[in-house]
């Protein structure tokens, strides 16, 4: 709707000025055409360049639709076809304009789920010899954290330097003494207005990460929208003490540690307007006037995310350090923030005015991705809740990719791509020798299989260079492990397909072999160039040991399983820790309320398993166990901390 057709709208009677309102719409359409020509344009001058990089502070909006480019301009910080906003005049027209599309008579509205597509055929296996691979035993982080990245540490509720040990549990932060013959509780300090919180460790420094008790509720989905992060030091131990606050009003997606440096990508999410609902005194029509009208009269305050480091609120993100994608991303404001530990008030941050749900980031380079929601009834089956959709997203099918390079605090946009499919989380993804792999499953743009996708970068550009499709058709993708020239990709309905995809030659991955067999794995940890270890379910939990010395015969020699029960490491891998000098895995399992630790004995291709009991309740979320470079293992319940007897 233009203003005039608005303005119409409003009135009780008669019939609408058909011609005047065809004009406005004209000239409206042609308005946001120009607009989003100018935001979006690839290869974008250097002096627009500049313009993004210096940026206006959005306290201080610039008159004119362009910055001038100050001297003392830092590298930019998109360097591909993501073009920022020259001003913040401009940012906010592109939101307005893109939210019209979105905003009904009820407020914000998701869209619907797209229309099932035709599956293609299977394609067959390939043989390899096992030594074109590189499948390494997978080790748990310095910080004692089973992580998807080796080099990058993710957060946890517990984390350790091979002395000290530190667990966050509810708000409270307690430091444990672990050198002796039993492990002593040092200090503790409260946290305050912190919720579901997580920590990363830092030489003294403790970070915590997690949502703001205080901050505003979301309309859609009743959450929290805040992220708050906490910084302690811990260089007295019995005197933890803590040295920064800072809030956000934006939810966090991921959270990272590279050394020193914390990598956070946070979500605005759609700002809360004063929308009205139709009733007894508003019609429909009358509530959709009033609502357009709102997302008109809104402010770029409104949508760009905000940040307290103790002295006052600020603007997280300058106008012109904000992208605009494509209008078939979603609508939000992601933030990519970097800060060093030791200066957590400092952050440097840069937007992206589109949905991202899904962050990977390896050594070097942090991926986004978003992900069309599920489609046909099978697939709706089979995921259960697969997720909300994007509020926004165009129902293509098609996952939009965005690649950033890492440069210590800052992140630099370097290219963009897409792939048809969904993917399932950030496990789907994986980066080797500057090659982007994907595990996708079906979409709308698909057959109904899942694919391995391999994608290069080209100029500005994440171009598809190869791909392997059929994997699994009729089936969810259920779990997949990278190796520096390996996928290994599980699906499932009724048994367990397990498939090796060379992917030695990115340009022409390969589908080595496959093998099926009752249940499936959900995580898969490597235990060294030719053993692999699956946890999931077959009526229950199941630990399962594979033989991958022949990649196109893949063996399952091993399997314990435990009716009735579940393992927490399906769901998250964190609850998983391997032991590689004693060749024994940990794991957590809970039946019923009562809460175990598996020790996996691996041996000559058997596994030999002891169960042990250390915890009932609600707990086992909490429950963690990892190794001290001394060779003892530490065990976390809910209420205790102490070292765990290996069989």
């Amino acid at each position: 709707m233009t203003d005039l057709e608005d303005s119409w709208d409003g009135l009780p009677t008669g019939q609408p000025p058909v011609d005047a309102i065809v004009a406005a719409g004209r000239a409206d359409a042609a308005r946001r055409r120009k607009l989003r020509q100018t935001v979006i344009a690839v290869g974008a001058t250097a002096a627009v360049v500049g313009a993004f990089v210096a940026g206006a502070a959005v306290g201080n909006r610039p008159t004119t639709t362009a910055s001038r480019p100050h001297s003392d301009a830092s590298p930019a910080a998109f360097q591909a076809d993501l073009e920022p906003a020259q001003s913040c005049a401009q940012l906010l027209e592109s939101y307005q304009d893109r939210a019209l599309e979105l905003v009904t008579a009820w407020g914000w509205q998701p869209e619907s789920v797209p229309a099932r597509a035709t599956a293609l055929s299977d394609l067959g296996s390939t043989i390899q010899r096992r030594d074109a691979f590189d499948q390494r035993s997978q080790v748990s982080s310095a910080t004692g954290t089973n992580v998807q990245e080796t080099g990058v540490d993710e957060p946890d509720t517990v984390k350790t330097d091979g002395e000290l040990v530190v667990r966050l549990r509810g708000r409270e932060l307690m430091v444990y003494d672990a050198t002796g013959s039993s492990v002593v509780q040092r200090g503790t300090i409260h946290l305050p207005r912190l919720e579901d919180g997580e920590i990363l460790l830092s030489g003294s420094k403790v970070v915590a990460v997690g949502t703001d008790a205080v901050s505003p509720r979301d309309d859609q989905t009743g959450e929290r929208r805040g992220t708050r992060v906490i910084t302690v030091s811990i260089a007295k131990p019995s005197d933890p003490e803590i040295e920064s606050t800072v809030t956000y009003s934006s939810r966090v997606i991921s959270a990272r540690q590279h050394g020193t440096a914390v990598r956070l990508v946070l979500a605005a999410g759609l700002p809360t307007l004063d929308f009205v609902t139709p009733g007894a005194k508003v019609t429909e029509r009358q509530a959709l006037v009033t609502n357009r009208r709102a997302v008109r009269e809104s402010t770029i305050t409104d949508w760009l995310p905000s940040y307290d480091a103790g002295a006052k609120s600020k603007q997280l993100l300058k106008c012109t350090n904000v992208a605009v994608p494509p209008d078939a991303a979603g609508l939000d404001t992601v933030s990519v923030v970097g800060f060093s530990a030791t200066a957590p008030g400092d952050p440097h941050a840069i937007g992206l005015a589109a949905s991202t749900t899904i962050a990977y980031e390896s050594a070097d380079h942090l991926y986004l991705a978003d992900g069309p929601q599920a489609w046909g009834c099978d697939v709706c089956v089979m995921n259960g809740a697969i997720g909300t959709p994007l509020v926004g997203a165009e129902e293509s099918g098609t996952t939009h990719l965005y690649d950033f390079e890492l440069d210590g605090l800052d992140a630099i946009h370097v290219a963009s791509g897409e792939v048809e499919g969904r993917l399932a989380d950030r496990w789907s993804l994986d980066e080797a020798d500057d090659v982007l792999r994907v595990a996708v499953g079906p979409s709308s743009e698909t057959g109904d299989f899942n694919s391995v996708v391999t994608f290069r970068r080209e100029g500005t550009e994440l171009a598809e260079i190869g791909r392997v499709d059929g994997l699994g058709r009729h089936e969810q993708l259920k779990g997949v492990r990278w190796f520096d020239g390996l996928a290994v990709v599980v699906t499932y309905r009724e048994v367990d397909p397990l498939y090796t995809v060379d992917l030695t030659d990115p340009s022409r991955p390969r589908l080595l072999g496959a093998l099926k067999i009752p249940g499936y794995s959900d995580y898969l940890h490597p235990l060294s160039d030719a053993w692999l270890l699956g946890i999931g379910y077959d009526r229950g939990a199941q630990i399962a040991l594979f033989n991958t010395s022949d990649l196109a015969h893949v063996r399952r020699t091993a399997v314990e399983q435990f009716p009735g029960t579940e393992t927490i490491a399906a769901t998250d891998p964190r609850a998983f820790t391997w032991l590689p000098k004693l060749d024994t895995a940990l794991t957590v399992l809970r039946k019923g309320n009562r809460v175990k630790i598996a020790a996996v004995k691996v041996s000559h291709g058997t596994l030999t398993t002891k169960l042990t009991n250390v915890e009932y309740g609600d707990d086992a979320a909490q429950v963690r166990t990892f190794g001290l470079p001394d060779g003892r293992v530490v065990l976390v319940t809910g209420e205790d901390v102490r070292f765990f007897p290996l069989p």
